[in-house]
């Protein structure tokens, strides 16, 4: 308050100096040309020093009572139309007091728009599907929406866009966007945690030298679109028609001599054809077996980069699997034995892609397993906090050599070609099995010893508590 006075005094007396220089400087020249005695000049000066006090002083105390009233209308406080009766105002400043007011009303509602509209953009940026990520000219991220999180992790901002996204191909293009560059359009990979191919879309804003304090002072905006889907799709039309075209060229070929052979020298050889028939049969099956297959197997590596969400208990998959088995498996005089802990936790997955897995892992343990032998199926926990589960399918076969162990789950591998298609496989039964592990974020062992057997072992998420 003491200061504030002071500050008021100044005032007052710096305008009341400036009022009496005009009258003061006429009066010193007055006296100094002999005008005026000294007396006079004296009182002169005097009544003129006061009048300028009286002028100056109701001017200052009512200026500054304005500007404290001013100051306590905050947002919230009323708009009174009128000067305030308890504020000692002079003529002017009540005078000018409304028009004050409409300006101030004024002021609010270009704020409270102005509020609305970056509202609203916040909303746009934060609501946008795609991963949005704004770059100031020292390419460092300085806002980012939620959608790009699951690609350039949490933190704080402004961090060097380098240290979220690592990849040359995207910051060469964003050096070259800030430098001046038009607008860009790069594609580029990310390994982790799964591989994802993604498009970028640059533009700078404005004229990419924004300061704008409500931006952040970006200076670029980029926009991140997931094509991992368009490009797996395309690999995999590429992949079927190369794969399908090699796989059913034999089946084919066998169907057409057949053909042409009951059309021709055998057409009325009748223990000919009954024997044509049943073979071009067995190739059409194994034929619609591999388009099922292939078929499936796109469809997995499609969504392979979506993990499932379920909650599934794995036990009752099992039992049901190994009872769709049981007929095949004793024609052989296979026994199949699961043994699963009962306090086996509920998984995170899909239930019929688990079924699919331990489908393939059963079908191919029974089919290479020796006749009257045993395939069993056993489970555990295991990993940090028992997060994953262990679920192991052995048999008790030939056994697998060592150096094909690693080649196992490629497309087409055959440890033995002539017994696997003899046996009705279409070697993508492991390769099924792998892709669908993957996206349930497991992974696949395999282990065998010669003469011995062979074991499978997936482990899986553990789903967490409810």
């Amino acid at each position: 308050m003491g200061r504030e006075l002071s500050r008021e005094f100044a005032r007052a007396a710096a305008l009341t100096a400036a009022l009496f220089s005009p009258g003061g400087i006429v009066v010193a020249v007055l006296y100094g040309a002999g005008f005026l005695d000294g007396d006079v000049a004296f009182v002169a000066a005097v009544a003129i020093l006061a009048l300028a006090a009286l002028i100056a002083i109701p001017g200052v105390v009512s200026l500054g009572a304005a500007r404290s009233a001013i100051e306590r209308l905050g947002p919230d406080a009323a708009r009174p139309e009128r000067a305030p009766r308890n504020i000692p105002l002079s003529l002017a400043a009540r005078a000018i007091w409304p028009p004050l007011m409409r300006l101030r009303r004024s002021w609010h509602a270009e704020i409270a728009r102005a509020e609305a509209r970056l509202e609203a953009a916040e909303a746009v940026i934060a609501a946008t599907p795609d991963p949005l990520i704004l770059i100031d000219r020292q390419r460092r991220i300085v806002r980012a929406n939620v959608a790009s999180a699951r690609f350039i992790g949490p933190g704080a901002e402004p961090r060097d866009l380098a240290g979220a996204l690592r990849n040359p191909v995207l910051l060469a293009a964003v050096d070259a966007m800030l430098r001046g560059e038009p607008v860009r359009h790069v594609e580029f990979s990310l390994s982790v945690p799964v591989e994802r191919v993604l498009r970028a879309h640059l533009a700078r804003i404005g004229n990419g030298t924004s300061d704008d304090p409500g931006l952040d002072g970006a200076a670029a905006i980029l926009t991140l679109h997931d094509v991992t889907e368009l490009k797996r799709s395309e690999q995999m039309r590429a992949d079927f028609i190369a794969n399908a075209g090699h796989e059913l060229k034999t089946p084919l070929a066998a169907l057409i001599g057949f053909i042409e052979t009951l059309l021709g020298p055998a057409r009325e050889d009748g223990v000919a054809r009954e024997r044509f028939l049943g073979i071009m049969r067995e190739q059409a099956a194994r034929m619609a077996r591999l388009v099922d297959d292939l078929l499936s197997l796109s469809r997995i590596e499609l969504n392979e980069h979506v993990a499932p969400t379920d909650r599934i208990a794995l036990a009752p998959v099992i039992d049901e699997v190994a009872r769709g088995l049981e007929l095949r498996a004793a024609e052989r005089g296979i026994r199949i034995v699961h043994a699963l802990p009962p306090d086996l936790p509920e998984l995170q997955g899909d239930r019929d892609e688990l079924a699919q897995i331990f489908q393939n892992l059963l079908d191919n343990a029974v089919k290479y397993a020796r006749p009257h032998s045993e395939v069993t199926v056993t489970g555990g926990v295991g990993g940090a906090a028992a997060a994953l589960v262990r679920i192991t399918v052995a048999d008790q076969g030939e056994g697998i050599p060592g150096q094909h162990l690693p080649r196992l789950t490629e497309r087409f591998y055959r440890v033995n070609t002539a017994r696997s298609r003899d046996l009705g496989g279409t070697g993508l039964g492991l390769a099924i099995v792998k892709h669908l592990v993957n996206r349930h974020r497991g992974r696949l062992e395999i282990a065998s010893t010669l003469g011995r057997g062979s074991t499978f072992t997936v482990w899986l998420r553990a789903a967490g508590p409810r």
